[in-house]
């Protein structure tokens, strides 16, 4: 699995604005945003931001930042950096999901499919979930499950304009994976969740939410939809 500049670790962290926020005058937000946007410039030195927009499409959260580091401290003192200037004073953590990336025990080698968000330029829409398998899947036979895996990666082969990049979190977090797919075209991505949710891997699936789909955009333009 490539890693960018040797950033290893990966964190989803979506954020929710405090609705007290937009009732501000102009003049404050604008000064608390410009904040904000020079903090993250800040950390661009460690972590590697992509910035994703949730605004009015769920309750828990408004803003999806996918972030690439080399050191969990990294991780944090960036966070501990944004959540406490500009706007990042009226924003809450809807989620955090951490995460390595570390090579598939079930392929030889990625292929440019399965390393998006480390290589190439990013698609229009990012959907991110955490991912639980059953014990009952980690206590059958490799073999066998080589076997239901290769069914899986082959259907999601069929789909080249779905992206995936999947981070390793079992020992570090909640669940055991995060699963990141990018593409252009959701119907395409729909296509390919029904597609899978028919092949024999489906069985062993413990939790596979919250789904959270961002849009693309400039973090600049991402926090000014929101108020």
């Amino acid at each position: 699995m490539a890693e960018l500049n040797g950033q290893s670790f990966v964190h989803v962290l979506t954020l929710r604005v405090d609705p007290a926020w937009r009732r501000r005058s102009s003049a404050e937000r604008e000064e608390e945003v410009r904040d904000f946007l020079t903090a993250v410039a800040e950390t661009a030195r460690t972590v590697t931001t992509h910035t994703y927009s949730l605004t009015g499409r769920r309750a828990d959260a408004d803003l999806m930042l996918w972030r690439l580091a080399g050191t969990l401290e990294d991780l944090e003192e960036s966070a501990s950096l944004l959540l406490r200037s500009g706007l990042g004073r009226w924003l809450a953590v809807a989620h955090s999901l951490v995460g390595l990336l570390r090579p598939s025990t079930y392929v030889r080698g990625p292929s440019a499919q399965e390393e998006a968000l480390v290589s190439g330029e990013r698609s229009r829409y990012l959907i991110v979930y955490p991912f639980v398998k059953s014990s009952e899947w980690y206590l059958t036979p490799r073999e066998d499950r080589q076997q239901i895996m290769a069914e899986h990666i082959r259907v999601g082969r069929g789909y080249p304009m779905v992206r995936q990049v999947l981070a390793h979190s079992f020992g570090l977090d909640d669940q055991e994976f995060i699963v990141s797919y990018e593409t252009d075209d959701l119907r395409a991505f729909q296509e390919l969740v029904m597609a899978l949710r028919e092949t024999e891997s489906r069985r062993a699936t413990v939790r596979d939410v919250p789904i959270l789909v961002g849009i693309r955009r400039p973090l600049a333009d991402a926090v000014r939809l929101l108020g």
